[in-house]
């Protein structure tokens, strides 16, 4: 299988390194500071599952003979990223989207098409080091993709067998659009509460933020629902758990992001639960100040008043996220 990834930040860096691994040809579309030294040093993972020193080919522009395009940008860069892969998908290769959020489907179906877009998304956490190295932070490796009208294609199946097991948990779903609401439900909440209160998740719950960090939960779940997508008990069963942990170290990448001086995701993720939140008449108010942090830390980037900002960059997706 022809793979072309865009984005070499860790998601793309992992599962990419994972299917040229497998012997598939895998090639790297990036910004031209990181192309070059990822030509130079090659593709560098450090993973609890094997970690990954091979070439990388790099290429600076896209071009048709690709068979799949896996889309590992940020969702801020989206409108780049369309323009930037649109001569490998009018040559025929299919887009598999791992971005946060859900709001990018829409984009890429008035872009291609819908027969030329799935959906996807990731459960990994993981940071790109200033020196351009993927770490993976746990053991979370999923990698999920379906056809977005529902059902499971061949061709899903051909995708998610590019990557190898027990590296990667490649899957190939009938209900991908539900799985990407499960994931924005909790990303949103994870999202919404490390960003505002600039902590852990563990921090958060022994400050006394448990309680927060529930309702945070429990919102996201009855938007989810509202849009036809209720989440299942199992489900919030576990993110309980998750977000209710007081020694947990999880932050989402939205925060590093915010911390090393980068733009955030925030518009995307908790503004799509603000809005659909408002539409179903539920009180959104801590995603809106979580979205007026994220607009205020904007603005202070914009003017070069960060303190200590950082080169750098974290891709990490979330947790069935």
């Amino acid at each position: 299988m022809r793979w072309l990834v865009l984005g070499a930040g860790a998601l793309g860096l992992i599962f990419g390194g994972r299917a040229a691994e497998a012997g598939h040809d895998v090639a790297f579309l990036c910004r031209a500071a990181t192309a070059a030294r990822l030509a130079a040093e090659g593709i560098r993972v450090q993973s609890p599952f094997g970690d990954i020193a091979r070439p990388a080919r790099v290429l600076d522009r896209a071009t048709p003979g690709f068979d799949a395009v896996l889309l590992a940008c940020k969702a801020y860069d989206l409108e780049g990223a369309v323009a930037a892969i649109a001569p490998a998908v009018e040559g025929g290769a299919v887009v598999v989207p791992v971005l946060n959020g859900i709001a990018h489907i829409e984009r890429l179906w008035a872009a291609f098409g819908a027969e030329r877009v799935l959906g996807g998304l990731a459960r990994i956490q993981a940071t790109r080091l200033p020196d351009g190295t993927a770490v993976q932070l746990n053991e979370w490796r999923s990698l999920v993709l379906g056809e977005l009208a529902g059902g499971v294609s061949e061709r899903a199946r051909a995708l998610a067998a590019c990557f190898p097991a027990p590296a990667v948990l490649a899957e190939a779903v009938p209900d991908i659009r539900a799985r990407m609401w499960q994931k924005l439900v909790h990303l949103g909440t994870v999202a919404a509460a490390t960003l505002l209160f600039r902590a852990t998740i563990g921090e958060i719950v022994r400050a006394g933020g448990a309680e927060v960090l529930l309702g945070l939960l429990e919102t996201n779940a009855a938007i989810a629902a509202a849009e036809g997508f209720p989440v299942g008990e199992a489900f919030l069963a576990e993110y309980r758990a998750v977000v209710g942990d007081p020694r947990s170290a999880y932050a989402a990448s939205m925060l590093r992001d915010a911390e090393a001086g980068l733009p955030t995701e925030a518009e995307h993720v908790i503004g799509t639960l603000a809005r659909a939140g408002e539409r179903a008449g539920l009180d959104v108010s801590l995603h809106r100040l979580a979205l007026l942090h994220a607009a205020a830390h904007e603005e202070r980037r914009r003017a070069g008043r960060l303190p200590y900002p950082r080169r750098g960059s974290s891709c990490s997706t979330s947790v069935a996220q």
